[in-house]
């Protein structure tokens, strides 16, 4: 083997670092006294397992090599020149992945390019290695970039003594809270005692349910993980099916006896044959002609009493059974990593509500007047959590659509929970007639009120400086008003296609502190049918490698590519496909909507004066307007008393100039009279002597159903009625 030349104090290449590291970390002369101490027990052990030559007196045991690879993944130099590592056959020039077993291959080799092209370290893997004889040498392997002006990669080996091996392996396995990869992390690590490693997990484990004690006709097992990567015989269970019914009766009840659960080991291929019982079981649970004997270890969890969460199986070749030692290291193993999956369990519950959530509060239609489409895609999985994004569209009763997109800070169920309260009560005070800037008053209240130590939702969780944008489109004018916390600005794509961020106010977050708490302002624009509003989060343009309004401005380009006759689903795929930042760190949101409105025939609008006469003469032109549309009659006639009750209203009690309009919409008729008064219009129990409040009786016998809404000016009451 090459030997490199030591290296400078002012070297800084991984190799050379790893190199002048080679240990002396188990010093001879105290491993020889530590044997002359040593039980029966583990002498036996060290008789039927030898460990490699032992070292010249007076040096000390060595457990660290290094590997340069080129960019090719070639061997450049090497330093294992450590008595554990004899047997390896490494020459300069050859394929690092030849010292591999055939079915590790691809996944070390994807592991190796990883790192090359993206330069993030891939840390302590348990990796087996092949001597010349025919063994293998189990070691921790660590993957680096080379350092500068160098390249290609320096791999770290760290030969497994027992206790480090058990030490390593559950510090991978807690790396994760996937139950997927948790369950991977456990099976290449079980792997050091067998061929092959498989891992079956309670079904409750893969949604996130609470796992509780099963019948034994009732388990039922999935296979979350298999080692090593290759391709299996037709028949045989991989990760992601579900083992037969019979198999998880089969191993449930192998692995209890009375209360306990133990692990069990079935020594030999005739045994495991007759054990199973059926051709269609071995096909399914015995890995291939070589497999003789396989040690099943349940993951528990302690209790009273304990639960199984799933069971662990690990199989050999006829030449190598299990021997005592070796299973009480695979139960310790699984013991100490049980957790670990019942950890992954419980953020999958987390994960599963706070997505279920998302997904409920995503809109399901934008109403007639406005086209609206959706994307929410979740950060990726090693990510704490779902975030708290969200977006909503939905028809006001008064005609109008909402278009509303928040991002609560932080993740998991204290955002959730926020973020369910916050996008529920702006859908409320929207369909009660508030502005937008109003609603987010509201709302900047109650982020106030949930940061609170005693009234909080989560002890913990803050959501100061929670973001959120609301827009309010009225099909009949074919205006927007919007208001905007924090939130980065709409994209506006007008119909002759030019397109850019709304010109919105900055305004702090919700929750802000008073001293920057500013009124909310609203922004006022014209969007002609066929325009189209993209509302968004910041998952979809930040990206650290460019500005904010670099991001946003790829976000223009891409919405005004839409053509209108694209389906807009599709359309708001493509956008977050081609935007969203790979890796990424935070939920990516957008909400597209394009502007229909009501046709000029569908509506019509008249100013009156406030005088006596006003009821008359809005009776007379709708009148007009109901014969050119060809009401029915007992529908016209129920308008005409709807009108002349809401005129009359409005001048008795309000003043001031008149508007009355009507709406021709596909589910009825939508009367709207505007005045300049303040008052809220209230329907009371009714005294049959009292004259007041009997017009708001008429209306509500009238109507599907009626509101108010306040404008600058004054207010709107609204009613429907059914064609």
């Amino acid at each position: 083997m090459d030997t490199p030349s030591p290296s400078s104090s002012s070297s800084s290449s991984p190799f050379d670092l790893v190199s002048s590291a080679l240990g002396k970390y188990i010093p001879h002369g105290q491993a020889r006294a530590a044997r002359a101490g040593a039980t029966d027990e583990e002498t036996a052990r060290v008789r039927v397992h030898p460990g490699p030559p032992a070292p010249p007196a007076g040096r000390q045991e060595q457990i660290l090599g290094a590997v340069n690879l080129d960019q090719e993944l070639r061997v450049t130099r090497s330093n294992l020149e450590a008595p554990v590592f004899a047997g390896l056959e490494i020459v300069p020039g050859t394929p690092f992945v030849d010292l591999l077993p055939p079915w590790d291959v691809p996944t070390v080799t994807r592991r190796l390019r990883q790192v090359l092209e993206t330069g993030e370290a891939h840390v302590a893997r348990v990796q087996r290695l092949r001597r010349a004889d025919g063994s293998e040498l189990v070691v921790s392997m660590s993957i680096l970039s080379a350092a500068a002006p160098q390249e290609g990669l320096t791999v770290s080996l760290i030969a497994m003594a027992r206790r480090l091996h058990l030490y390593a392996a559950e510090t991978a396995i807690g790396t994760s809270l996937d139950v997927g990869e948790t369950a991977q992390s456990l099976a290449e690590s079980l792997l050091a005692w067998g061929d092959v490693a498989a891992i079956d997990l309670d079904f409750a484990v893969w949604t996130g349910e609470g796992v509780t004690e099963h019948g034994q006709g009732r388990i039922r097992l999935r296979r979350a993980a298999l080692v090593p990567d290759r391709v299996w015989p037709e028949g045989y269970v991989t990760p992601g099916d579900d083992l037969p019914k019979e198999a998880g009766q089969l191993l449930s009840r192998m692995i209890r006896r009375g209360d306990a659960a133990q692990a069990v080991v079935i020594p030999d291929r005739k045994s495991v044959e007759r054990l199973l019982g059926s051709a269609k079981l071995v096909r399914a649970l015995v890995p291939s002609d070589r497999s003789a004997g396989v040690a099943c270890i349940p993951l528990v969890l302690d209790g009273s009493p304990p639960v199984v969460l799933g069971v662990a199986e690990v199989w050999r070749r006829a030449d190598r059974p299990f021997d005592d030692s070796e299973l009480l290291d695979l139960q310790e193993l699984v013991a100490r990593t049980s957790h670990h999956v019942d950890l992954a369990r419980q953020h999958q519950r987390e994960h599963t509500q706070v997505l279920a959530l998302q997904r409920r509060l995503l809109p399901r239609t934008g109403g007639d007047t406005v086209e609206t489409a959706s994307v929410y895609q979740p950060a990726t999985p090693d990510s704490a959590g779902v975030g708290g994004d969200w977006v909503n569209s939905f028809p006001l009763p008064d005609g109008r659509t909402a278009l509303v997109v928040g991002d609560v800070v932080g993740h998991g169920l204290g955002a959730a929970a926020t973020m369910g309260q916050l996008s529920m009560e702006a859908r409320a005070l929207l369909s009660a007639g508030l502005g937008p800037d109003e609603v987010l008053e509201h709302l900047d209240k109650t982020v106030t009120m949930l940061d609170d130590a005693e009234t909080g939702l989560t002890a913990g969780y803050s959501a100061l400086g929670s973001t959120c944008c609301i827009a309010v489109y009225d099909p009949v004018s074919h205006r927007v008003a919007l208001s905007s916390a924090g939130h980065l600005p709409p994209i506006l794509v007008l119909p002759d296609g030019r397109s850019g961020p709304l010109a919105v106010r900055p305004h702090p977050g919700l929750g802000a502190e008073f001293a920057l708490r500013e009124p909310f302002g609203v922004h006022t624009f014209a969007a002609p049918p066929g325009s189209m509003l993209a509302l968004y989060t910041d998952g979809l343009v930040e990206d650290p490698a460019v500005p904010i309004d670099e991001g946003i401005g790829r976000l223009a380009d891409a919405v005004s590519t839409v053509h209108p006759w694209d389906a807009l689903e599709e359309a708001a795929r493509w956008v977050v496909s081609g935007l969203s930042p790979p890796r990424g760190r935070d939920d990516v949101t957008l909400l597209l909507a394009r502007m229909i409105g009501y046709r000029k025939g569908d509506t019509a609008t008249w100013r009156l004066p406030a005088r006596e006469d006003a009821a008359t003469r809005a009776r007379t032109l709708v009148s007009a307007l109901l014969r050119e549309w060809r009401v029915r009659d007992d529908t016209r006639d129920r308008v005409l008393l709807l009108v002349s009750e809401l005129v009359t209203n409005a001048v008795r009690f309000a003043g001031g100039p008149i508007t009355v309009r009507l709406i021709r919409a596909g589910h009825g008729l939508l009367c709207e009279v505007g005045d300049t008064g303040n008052g809220r219009p209230r329907l009371g129990r009714g005294d049959p002597l009292d004259d007041g409040g009997r017009g708001l009786h008429v209306v509500h016998r009238l109507t599907a159903r009626w509101g108010v809404r306040w404008t600058d000016d004054g207010k709107v009451v609204w009613a429907e009625v059914a064609r």
